[in-house]
């Protein structure tokens, strides 16, 4: 399996991990950040083992979640042979506003 990263994905990501390093240091940040790879890496061996994400029960792609450290939520479909990373967001949010953010 490939992984392939959405942008705002990427975004998402380097957000919550520039707030970690704020409020928690970057040794937080860098262990984030190992959690995220290491997660990533999972996926390519098993893609379904996220939950499928009930966010998007009604879209036309099967969206999965992972929550990452109890704050932050991996949404990604699964299409052929790889893994698309569609947003990373912080769970403290609106989950409706962000809902509309995954296109699809």
């Amino acid at each position: 399996m490939k992984v392939i990263w959405h942008q705002q994905a990427i975004e998402g990501r380097e957000q919550i991990a520039e707030y970690i390093r704020e409020y928690f240091g970057a040794m937080s940040k860098a262990r984030f950040l190992q959690e995220v790879r290491r997660i990533i890496r999972m996926l390519k061996l098993s893609p379904n083992i996220g939950s499928i994400d009930p966010l998007f029960a009604n879209r036309s792609i099967a969206y999965r979640s992972i929550i990452i450290n109890g704050l932050s939520k991996l949404i990604y479909f699964v299409e052929g042979d790889t893994v698309y990373v569609a947003d990373f967001w912080d769970t403290r949010r609106d989950p409706t506003s962000l809902s509309e953010r995954v296109k699809g």
